[in-house]
């Protein structure tokens, strides 16, 4: 299966910096000498044009970070998913951990912004996982299977969607799962796709949290492991370099 390198640049950089590390990863990966996970860039929206024309062409795509649920209308403050399509995106993010803690977000309105993408024709990247709490009282499994299940739209199909499990307490603090807890919740949300989807099993399933130069090689090698959402590292062109690099030919 395909494997992915997402990088969430959060609310980072300034327009020259998007643009010189824009610049810097599509050069290496048209210079690169074996195939590679596939590349998707996620500035902040101001930086989504310029980051687009350095990128296009090449064989790294572009994502957003974030959409509205319609298409338009009088929303202020807010980017539609047929504004993103408009310019070419491919990829939102939806339903991240910061989206959900300081925006409030429900799962009923992750899901409705689920299918607003898929139906533009971009592909979700759906973030699930588990607090610190819910973690040390043996929840995390519950946890993610119940947003898969109140998240997910009632139909899709494999190329449609892709999932990030980003522990909670993970991300951005230095501290990851083991491996084998890893592929235990990997295992789980693999099993509970097929159930919600016929093929569902199919859906690629990415790592987030904490994601570096140092451990990108060992998350990548994990069973059940399609790629991996990079915040902090992707910032800087030889962390994200390293990072996608670090997958095996």
């Amino acid at each position: 299966m395909q494997q992915y390198v997402v990088a969430n640049w959060k609310m980072y950089l300034n327009t020259k910096e998007a643009h010189k590390l824009s610049e810097s990863m599509s050069k290496r990966m048209q210079e690169a000498e074996r195939p590679l996970p596939k590349l998707v860039l996620c500035p902040s929206f101001p930086h989504l044009i310029p980051v687009f024309e350095n990128i296009k062409g090449t064989a790294i795509s572009l994502g957003a970070q974030n959409c509205h649920t319609e298409k338009n209308g009088p929303h202020t403050g807010e980017v539609s998913p047929e504004q993103l399509k408009d310019i070419q995106a491919e990829y939102v993010i939806v339903g991240h951990s910061e989206r959900r803690r300081h925006h409030n977000e429900s799962s009923e309105e992750i899901k409705a912004k689920i299918e607003a993408v898929i139906a533009h024709g971009m592909i979700p990247i759906l973030c699930i996982g588990e607090t610190i709490e819910e973690r040390r009282s043996g929840k995390t499994l519950k946890k993610v299977q119940q947003q898969l299940k109140d998240e997910t739209p009632e139909h899709f199909t494999p190329n449609q969607l892709i999932i990030a499990y980003e522990p909670v307490w993970s991300i951005g603090t230095n501290l990851t799962p083991t491996e084998k807890e890893i592929e235990e919740v990997h295992g789980a949300i693999r099993y509970e796709l097929q159930q919600i989807q016929p093929n569902g099993n199919l859906v690629p399933i990415l790592y987030g949290g904490s994601v570096n130069t140092k451990n990108a090689a060992a998350l990548l090698k994990c069973k059940c492991v399609h790629g991996v959402l990079v915040g902090r590292h992707a910032i800087n062109a030889d962390n994200l370099w390293a990072v996608v690099t670090a997958a095996e030919e």
